[in-house]
């Protein structure tokens, strides 16, 4: 397979990652950790995404060590990935684990990659529009630093993963939203059912009946739903609904 049709499998499988529209957000991640190695001539790559902030986050990695390690760092709230989704759009900024800097500024993070025979990192940031909400890490066992075209590369995955899952997140989101409208309406059209029944047994107003109704259901600490169910399928003890 051609390096080009590597790339466009990659986006393909980023895209596909997500075709059942939920909102599996270690499926994108994967993906990305995955075939990012391959794509960019990195030894191992780690995604970090936390939009809702660290407590939140999730991590993937091309192996096990390597995943291990991002869910160590997020818990340090230390390391590459960690200082790019603070910077935001800011400078791509490579590091050699190797020199004094790198153990000052990630003094658990770097040990730990150097042990696993790392000593070069990038971070790129995920980004969709003007909001950063995780980053793409790089690293590499080579004395070298990644070019310019990768970082680039780089950044165009990393930008196309933040895209497919902040889509998948306004999904989920419309979707929960359908749900609870769809609730309240049926919680809605049950209550004026009921209010219904009571106004026209009691032969009362509907605003009085709805009133018996509520204070009927605060009395007893349940649900005005529930209660107004329990009056149209006819297991309420409607005599007792008129204490007055």
């Amino acid at each position: 397979m051609t390096p080009e049709q590597r790339l466009a499998d990659a986006f393909v499988a980023l895209a596909g990652s997500t075709a059942d529209g939920s909102s599996d957000v270690p499926g994108p991640l994967s993906v990305l950790a995955q075939r990012a190695p391959a794509l960019l001539g990195a030894h191992a790559a780690t995604v970090v995404f936390a939009p809702g902030g660290y407590d939140a986050a999730h991590a993937a990695g091309s192996d096990p060590q390597v995943s291990h390690l991002e869910h160590e760092a997020i818990g340090w709230r230390e390391g590459p990935g960690h200082d790019c989704h603070r910077a935001g759009a800011g400078p791509w900024a490579q590091a050699a684990l190797t020199g004094r800097p790198a153990r000052q500024r990630w003094p658990h993070y770097t040990p730990r990659a150097l042990r696993l025979g790392y000593t070069h990192v990038v971070a790129l940031p995920l980004r969709e529009r003007t909001v950063t909400s995780g980053a793409l890490v790089l690293l590499s066992g080579a004395q070298r630093a990644f070019s310019p075209a990768t970082l680039v590369l780089g950044r165009s995955l990393a930008d196309f993963t933040a895209v497919i899952l902040e889509r998948a997140r306004e999904a989920d989101h419309s979707r929960n939203l359908t749900t609870q409208l769809e609730h309240a309406l049926i919680s809605r059209v049950v209550i004026e059912q009921a209010k219904g029944m009571l106004a026209t047994r009691w032969a009362v107003p509907l605003d009085e009946a709805f009133d018996l109704l509520r204070k009927h259901a605060r009395s007893r600490q349940r649900p005005l739903r529930d209660v107004a169910r329990e009056v149209i399928e006819g297991r309420a003890d409607l005599d007792d609904l008129t204490d007055r």
